[in-house]
């Protein structure tokens, strides 16, 4: 039988959930702001990129990948991109010295792409394995019609960003994984990588840029006439989302939630009223509470006459 105990902590956690679905959407995560299409409150934001973003409880904003969880340096949506760090990738403090790493990897799925700004360097590559030789000087301006060699002559590998020292006993060489696979099996044959991209700092052609550590990771926007029309201020300036369960677009309101916009009252009221979007403003009602009752009585009931299993759970007496 289902004790007092346990139907206390059964409400109680309903409450907490809709407690927590009761908030708005957060709009930054430490000093990073977080605005469409992104969202780090479930309902919040596009569906094409839910549950890629999250927000550490020190206020740390992380990206979430097939190949692992990375920390979030910036975030543009003027130039619509993002700089992650890859804590496995080589840095200058590692030297001649080599840790363990894994390649860094994007789900096909979502519109998250690596940029094109984007290089890789690879350290210690074995000469049996890889094609390791200079490029000639016409690749840089007709790539398409060079081999797929790793340049060992390549100017990052030169001049190492940031770094007070030159390699001496390691080999380095430039190369740019047309996948991840390609990705994966050069650090299959090579001691370990680095990504860097090229920043804009603002100055005119052809010197606005300089090399940094880090993945750039270029997204979409999704522009909809109706996330337009939920976040015009004149109609009351709300924020896009979803409806977590068929996800389709829904306009957070502080008043309530509606399918257009924030001052289509009748919407909103309505949507108030039937209390469907997580993510937004929601209550447990009396007769909420009085169903969730109903529902714990009837499971003593079944749980009364269920046949004795000796702790065995089967689809007939399981609980959840």
């Amino acid at each position: 039988m289902i004790s007092l105990v346990t139907q206390v902590i059964i409400l109680s956690s309903l409450v907490t959930l809709t407690r927590s679905q009761s908030s708005t959407c957060r709009n930054s995560c430490g000093d990073i702001p977080i605005q469409y299409p992104f969202g780090i409150d479930d309902g919040c934001g596009s569906p094409y990129y839910r549950h890629i973003l999250l927000c550490s409880d020190s206020g740390k904003l992380q990206l979430r990948t097939p190949s692992g969880t990375y920390p979030v340096r910036n975030l543009s949506y003027a130039d619509p991109h993002m700089v992650v760090t890859d804590p496995f990738m080589w840095t200058c403090q590692d030297g001649e010295s080599f840790r363990a790493t894994r390649p860094f990897s994007l789900d096909t799925s979502t519109h998250l792409k690596l940029s094109t700004q984007n290089e890789y360097i690879f350290l210690n590559c074995s000469d049996d394995n890889v094609i390791i030789q200079p490029k000639p000087m016409f690749c840089e301006h007709f790539p398409e019609h060079c081999d797929s060699s790793c340049d060992s002559a390549s100017y990052l590998c030169r001049h190492l960003p940031r770094c007070s020292f030159a390699l001496t006993h390691t080999s380095c060489c430039s190369y740019y994984p047309k996948a991840t696979e390609s990705l994966r099996l050069m650090l299959k044959y090579c001691s370990s990588y680095a990504s860097i991209y090229w920043r804009n700092v603002g100055a005119p052609q052809p010197y606005d840029q300089v090399p940094e550590y880090g993945i750039r990771v270029d997204f979409d926007i999704p522009v909809t006439m109706r996330c337009l029309q939920c976040q015009d201020p004149l109609k009351g300036g709300g924020t896009c989302g979803f409806d977590t369960h068929t996800q389709s677009f829904t306009c957070l309101c502080k008043q309530g939630n509606s399918t257009t916009h924030c001052k289509d009252y009748n919407i909103a009221q309505h949507n108030k009223r039937v209390q469907v979007i997580a993510g937004t403003v929601t209550g447990v009602s009396a007769a909420g509470a009085i169903g969730i009752g109903a529902g714990i009585w009837y499971l003593k009931k079944l749980r009364a006459t269920a046949p004795v299993t000796c702790g065995v759970q089967t689809n007939e007496n399981r609980l959840f």
